[in-house]
């Protein structure tokens, strides 16, 4: 039983690009669930890796590991991202090594997509501030509410490809915001997928202090 094991964890080092992604929406600061629907009493071994890293395993000879002690198996073997961060955005493999009879060791393989939604309302004229370019984004593009069309604001390895956007501490900036600015930007992984999507308005808002005088909306912008 355990040398079929050891095999089967070395034959289950390929590309798993074909593989169905399951997409996961995450909230900064949440947890996001990572689900495997197995039903089988004997788990031999449940594994989470992303960009070739390994960030979870464990298996019936060691207690569970997580790479940065927010990752946790919950249930039979599903797989719990705690204390959610946009960094944590992206591709992640998830492989469970089981038996639902006494002789023979299945694996089940699933591949998942992380990704973050979120919402910001900015004032005309403001500064704009973007922490979106992760590690593993390849692009930024913002499609505008008026329907034009894809639009690349930025892009890995070339700098900045708008006028209206530069680049500064690792952050897409926006210096005057415009109605033109508004719409939703995508940040972007090589193969395609979402990692972050923001919403962007134009706040028409105004709050006044007791001399009846308009002044600038500091409370914080909404968490994403």
């Amino acid at each position: 039983m355990l040398k079929r094991f050891n095999l089967l964890l070395l034959l289950g080092l390929f590309d798993y690009s074909g593989t169905n992604v399951i997409t996961v929406k995450g909230k900064k600061g949440g947890n996001a669930t990572l689900s495997c629907e197995i039903e089988a009493k004997d788990i031999y071994y449940v594994e989470l890796s992303r960009l070739k890293s390994v960030v979870f395993c464990q298996n019936e000879e060691r207690e569970s590991e997580s790479q940065n002690g927010r990752v946790f198996r919950n249930k039979s073997c599903d797989v719990i991202i705690t204390d959610l961060r946009l960094s944590d955005a992206g591709k992640y493999i998830l492989k469970v090594f089981y038996t639902d009879t006494q002789t023979e060791v299945k694996e089940q393989t699933s591949v998942y997509r992380l990704h973050f939604h979120g919402e910001i309302s900015v004032k005309k004229g403001e500064e704009l501030k973007l922490d979106v370019l992760l590690s593993n984004a390849y692009k930024v593009v913002h499609w505008t509410k008026r329907g034009t069309g894809e639009k690349e604001d930025w892009i890995r390895g070339r700098g900045v490809r708008s006028h209206r956007v530069t680049f500064r501490d690792g952050n897409l900036i926006i210096n005057n915001f415009t109605a033109t600015d508004a719409g939703t930007y995508e940040v972007l992984d090589t193969e395609g997928g979402i990692l972050i999507m923001l919403t962007i308005k134009e706040s028409k808002k105004k709050i006044n202090d007791t001399n009846g005088e308009s002044r600038r909306d500091t409370s914080p912008p909404p968490d994403i």
